[in-house]
């Protein structure tokens, strides 16, 4: 059995770069510029709409209105993450280099 995580609270510190408190009262500075790709992540590129961040009321995490999120413990354990999601990014872009050629 894992703890449950929520976001308690966020704040803006820097371009795509959120200061995340959380139940537990861990607090975590993420910059989310390096995931953000994808069909859903990579529209948080842009500046205003990554501003739009919000706490959803029911799962108590990050969300925007174009319906990106994140699991509450992912943003929890974010450092310990981020090799596999750098790395699972760095495949999907291979591959979309592959099918450009």
């Amino acid at each position: 059995m894992h703890p449950i995580y929520r976001v308690k609270s966020f704040r803006h510190v820097a371009p795509y770069t959120l200061r995340i408190q959380f139940n537990d009262n861990t607090v975590r500075i993420i910059d989310f510029k390096p995931v953000l790709f994808g069909e859903i992540f990579e529209d948080l590129r842009d500046p205003e709409l990554f501003k739009m961040v919000s706490i959803d009321k029911e799962a108590h995490t990050l969300i925007w209105p174009n319906g990106a999120d994140f699991d509450p413990a992912t943003l929890h354990d974010w450092h310990e993450n981020l090799s596999a999601f750098t790395a699972l990014i760095s495949g999907w872009n291979s591959k979309n280099t592959k099918q450009m050629i």
